[in-house]
This record gives C-alpha cells, sequence and structure tokens, in this order.
C-alpha cells in the first residue's frame, strides 16, 4: 500500500470516471478529492494542496490546458493528463505546458497506477537519502539547513533549522516550547521565550513564502504540532 500521506486532485468532467479512479486510488492507500467546480480549478487546488493532479483535457469553462497553465505559475506539483484525444498534436502541447505524464482513454486502472506510483517516487521518494527528513511534502535538507517544498528551496537559520527539524522528528506529537528550548541549550543556543516566538514567527514566514501554509500548528497552552 502507498503512503497516505499522498493527495490526489481529479479534474475530471465524467462524475462516473472520476469516482471509479478515485475508490481505486484510495483502495491504494492514497487520498483523492474531485474537482466539482470547473470554473475554479485553481482555487482548489490552492485550497487543497495536492500532491499529484490528473487533469483531463475537455472540461467545461475552461479546457485541462488552461488550468496547467494556470496550476504551473503556481506549483511544480505532478501533473499527469487523462483524455481521449490521444493524438500527437495533444501530447506535445501537454509536455509543452508543463505536464509530467499523458494517459489516454480508455485506460487500465493498472496503467494509471503504475504511471501515478512512478511519478510520486521521482517527485517525492527521498527514503533512500539519510540526509533529508520529510513531512508530507515538506522535505528538510540537514546537510545546508534549508528547507523545500514544491521545489522551492528556502535557506534556514541555525535555530529556526533546529527548530524545524524537532518538530518534524516529532510529527504527529505536541511538543512544548519547554522542550524546545531545552533542546537548543543543550546545542548552546541560548534562547528565551520571546526569542522562540520570533524564530516560530520567521519559520512561518519562510514556509508560507514557498507557498506551504499552515504547516506549524499552534496548540494553544500546549506547544507545537506539525500532523504526520
Amino acid at each position: 500500500m502507498e503512503d497516505g500521506r499522498y493527495k490526489i486532485m481529479i479534474v475530471e468532467d465524467d462524475s462516473a470516471i472520476a469516482g471509479v479512479v478515485s475508490r481505486h486510488l484510495e483502495k491504494w492507500g492514497y487520498r483523492t478529492v474531485c474537482v466539482e467546480d470547473f470554473s475554479a480549478v485553481l482555487s482548489a487546488f490552492l485550497e487543497e494542496a495536492p500532491s499529484l493532479v490528473l487533469m483531463d483535457i475537455s472540461l467545461p469553462f475552461y479546457d485541462g490546458f488552461y488550468w496547467c497553465s494556470a496550476i504551473r505559475r503556481e506549483s511544480r506539483v505532478p501533473i499527469i493528463f487523462i483524455s481521449s484525444a490521444d493524438d500527437n498534436m495533444n501530447l506535445v502541447m501537454a509536455i509543452h505546458l508543463g505536464a509530467d505524464n499523458f494517459v489516454a482513454k480508455p485506460f487500465t486502472m493498472e496503467v494509471m497506477t503504475a504511471k501515478i506510483q512512478a511519478l510520486l517516487r521521482r517527485t517525492y521518494d527521498f527514503s533512500a537519502q539519510k540526509n533529508i527528513l520529510s513531512c508530507g511534502n515538506v522535505f528538510l535538507h540537514l546537510d545546508d539547513s534549508k528547507v523545500e517544498y514544491e521545489k522551492k528551496v528556502c535557506e534556514l537559520t541555525k535555530n529556526e533549522f533546529r527548530i524545524l527539524k524537532l518538530l518534524m522528528e516529532q510529527k504527529g506529537s505536541i511538543v512544548s516550547r519547554d522542550t524546545i528550548m531545552r533542546n537548543l541549550w543543550e546545542d548552546e543556543s541560548f534562547i528565551d521565550d520571546n526569542t522562540l516566538t520570533v524564530n516560530m514567527t520567521r519559520i512561518r514566514r519562510k514556509l508560507e513564502e514557498l507557498g506551504c501554509r499552515g504547516f506549524i500548528h499552534t496548540k494553544k497552552g500546549m506547544g507545537y504540532l506539525v500532523e504526520a
């Protein structure tokens, strides 16, 4: 089974096909969301923050090429086109606009799943690299103190790096402010409560500049949480 952290957004006008694809992918452990308002595909993408997009070419209002271009202006998330229009011109157009793969209808679910798995592995699988800590679509480079989200990278200060590293190592658990400060003291970074607040604000701002919002949750009176 695949890692449930991966969310796949399905942009398919035929609700029957979208439903079949969604149910099949969920059996493989993926989370799925099917777009229903085809006049606001980009808004749905920004709200859902999927790991991969399955995009039909023929859609109401604007075609898949239009939405692929719109998404590419915001993100490098993998996109697979699905369409019965499997001629070379559409294939070339899809790749030119930034799509990562193309599946022609009618397709088998086995072929679709294999292409999704391969593309997700190429994009997100850093398990063999011990110098990278991952949580969802966020990757922390341990060698050079950089954080990465959807192929965009930002440098962290020493304290920002140590705070984010601790939170990601404890993903799914609330980490108290005292624990964070004690952890930094052990590394001879003697920060106080106000300094911790400043560092948390800077980390969140840097993540937001990469397009990653809401990654670190504040649990009032308890501490901070990065969801697994």
